[in-house]
């Protein structure tokens, strides 16, 4: 079973217009903060650090040229945003996540039975490369700046089925704007309907004022890769997450929507993934936002903390992060 969210501390305003602020976390927590800054040349560089515990901002730095009102990239953690929004049409009675996901190219070939729950848990067997190494064996890299850019949805629907929808984990982002392609059709209006859709439904009601998402020529949410905002703002997504869908007494998304989220997909040795969250694979309990470079939303929901880590860590060096992150959720108080 998974473990129950916690709910808002009683008497707490919601940290829509501001955060209340908490205790300074023990020196430990701090030496291990210090840390995570004092990165030495191929480890790359932390731009911010946020520590929330119960509502509050508890520890808050910037460095290597970053404050607070400096926007940070997202890379994948844009997935999560994009569940987040799947999940407003959901609720909205306007999406089906068990039915064929409605994809004209699909519509005539055995790709027309791949389901948008298929696409949010990366099952759905598309053929897709992410490897943002090699540039010949990639598919991310022509798709986001390449032939691919104008229309990246289509270009990631046009792919072949590797294997049956629904038997085989492989982590796609061209699944991701595959269904950013959906999500606009729905809504209406081009890049301009969706980004009024995203700050009506999501972004405004929970504060959120520094985001901005980009789209490609067709007016589709590059949901798999770009958007940017504060270190503040991305935490509020975090607490909204953290308090399963709801905001000071609004319902954003739907009932069982975050443990839809981070109810287990896939799991090796290294990695464990949910439906467009990631899941710690030593702490299945712990899920969160990732993204290239080690952007991290870490939602601790037995500690009823968030950690936000934005900066430029390479992938080989990101474990000395991460170990670190998690050394300071375990070290929290309850």
């Amino acid at each position: 079973d998974l473990p129950s969210l916690p709910l808002h501390p009683a008497g707490l305003i919601w940290p829509t217009e501001d955060w209340p602020v908490g205790n300074m976390p023990s020196l430990k927590i701090q030496q291990l903060a210090d840390e995570i800054f004092d990165l030495q040349g191929a480890q790359g560089v932390t731009h911010a650090l946020l520590i929330f515990q119960a509502a509050k901002c508890c520890y808050e730095r910037y460095d290597a040229g970053a404050n607070p009102i400096y926007l940070q990239y997202s890379w994948s953690m844009a997935k999560s945003i994009t569940h987040a929004l799947v999940g407003i049409l959901v609720r909205q009675g306007r999406l089906d996540l068990y039915a064929p996901a409605p994809v004209p190219e699909w519509q005539n070939d055995e790709r027309v039975h791949i389901t948008l729950d298929q696409l949010l848990r990366m099952t759905s067997g598309l053929a897709f490369e992410e490897d943002y190494v090699d540039g010949q064996a990639s598919d991310v890299i022509p798709m986001l700046m390449g032939e691919g850019r104008h229309d990246m949805g289509a270009f990631a629907a046009s792919k072949p089925l590797a294997n049956k929808p629904g038997t085989v984990w492989s982590y796609s982002s061209g699944t991701t704007n595959i269904i950013c392609r959906i999500l606009k059709t729905v809504v209406g209006g081009g890049a301009s309907g969706m980004l009024r859709f995203m700050n009506d439904e999501l972004f405004e009601p929970i504060g959120i004022t520094s985001a901005t998402p980009k789209f490609d020529t067709s007016g589709t949410f590059i949901g798999s890769s770009f958007l940017l905002a504060i270190p503040r703002d991305f935490t509020r997504f975090g607490l909204l997450y953290l308090r399963n869908g709801i905001w000071d007494g609004r319902e954003i998304l739907p009932p069982g929507w975050v443990d839809y989220a981070r109810t287990p997909t896939y799991q090796d040795d290294e990695q464990c993934y949910g439906a467009h969250w990631w899941l710690r694979r030593q702490k299945p309990e712990w899920f969160y936002c990732g993204g290239y470079d080690g952007q991290t939303i870490l939602c601790i929901p037995e500690k009823d903390a968030i950690i936000v880590r934005c900066g430029r860590t390479p992938e080989e060096e990101f474990p000395y992060v991460s170990e670190r992150i998690d050394k300071i959720g375990a070290l929290l108080p309850f």
